[in-house]
């Protein structure tokens, strides 16, 4: 029997893809699935909760029944069970907010020039893309984006009390929303916070803090975390999705700074996209590397062996890479000894 032949149909999906992106984008603009989750569920009724056309809605539901983020019954819509969970805006663990950032002029804009980052190795905006000082995308990143790193930023701090004493005195780089820092100030009730970002991304980790409880052990270091004096004297620094952005030899600069920010006991965590050695696997952390490429001028996504030999450099003569449960990221743990 012939093997089949190959058709063009995966290719032909692929460029349309934009198309699945942006109806999402347009039934979370609308709040269709609140809309729907709440009863409306024919196009004639959601005409008034989600300020559309019937036409237009009914197309669009139809649409997103077929890419199984709704369901149909004659002419009645509901939602998935993954729709209703993450989709609509009535439930705690909603997170249709990211399409703030995931749909920013930082990454369409990025990946609209995508043939020339390839060509010169970098990212074609001609701002330095995401690493431009007090980017607005990082206030948008630290609002949207936070309800989608809180279970990664719970599941950070529950790991880190199993490997070591609790920390009394904690850094977070670029902390961005400030889940990672909060997390464990809430973990451990004796704990101090120090967080590093841009002052107006900051302004939002003090909100967070504050709903947190915690804002009393909560101290802002605004500045460009490549060139702030920390202090030291730190139990545990936090590099969550930070390094990525750098060349390696930044990155190590950088990891100079933590090796004597921390105490003699403490740890360095780094929560990264790490690929394996083969750089294709697992997907999601080998594809990010393209992120990187479209976004910055030379970041990307590392491996163990290259973020191991980083620390090495920078002095931090011990690492072990671990999964984190619940998470498509790795954890990165290096210690001075």
């Amino acid at each position: 029997m012939r093997d089949a032949e190959p058709t063009p149909d995966y290719i032909m999906e692929t460029l349309n893809a934009y198309q699945r992106t942006d109806a999402l984008r347009a039934a979370i603009d609308l709040d269709l699935f609140r809309a729907i989750g709440s009863g409306h569920r024919s196009p004639r009724t959601l005409v008034e909760p989600c300020g559309a056309s019937e036409r237009g809605l009914r197309i669009l539901c139809d649409y997103l029944v077929v890419q199984d983020l709704l369901t149909k019954e004659g002419a009645s819509y509901g939602l998935t069970e993954q729709a209703s969970r993450f989709l609509d805006r009535s439930s705690k663990d909603y997170i249709g907010g990211a399409v703030g950032f995931l749909g920013s002029d930082l990454l369409r804009h990025g990946f609209g020039k995508l043939t020339a980052a390839v060509r010169r190795g970098g990212t074609a905006h001609s701002d330095a893309g995401a690493l431009r000082p007090e980017h607005e995308a990082w206030v948008d990143f630290a609002r949207t984006m936070a309800p989608v790193m809180r279970p990664t930023a719970t599941a950070l701090a529950e790991v880190t009390d199993t490997r070591g004493a609790a920390p009394r005195k904690i850094l977070d780089l670029a902390a961005g929303h400030g889940l990672f820092g909060i997390a464990m100030a809430t973990r451990y009730p004796e704990a101090e916070v120090f967080a590093v970002d841009w002052p107006n991304v900051l302004a939002v980790a003090e909100e967070n803090a504050g709903i947190a409880g915690i804002a009393g052990r909560y101290h802002t270091l605004p500045g460009d975390v490549l060139r702030i004096d920390v202090g030291s004297g730190y139990d545990v620094v936090v590099l969550a999705n930070l390094l990525h952005h750098f060349d390696a030899p930044t990155c190590v600069e950088l990891l100079r700074k933590v090796a004597l920010a921390l105490n003699g006991d403490g740890r360095a965590i780094l929560l990264e996209h790490i690929p394996d050695e083969d750089r294709v696997s697992p997907p999601r952390a080998a594809g990010f590397a393209l992120v990187m490429l479209a976004t910055t001028p030379a970041g990307d996504a590392y491996t163990f062996a290259q973020y191991r030999e980083m620390l090495r450099e920078a002095g931090i003569a011990n690492s072990r890479l671990f999964d984190l449960p619940g998470s498509f990221h790795r954890v990165v743990e290096g210690t001075l000894a």
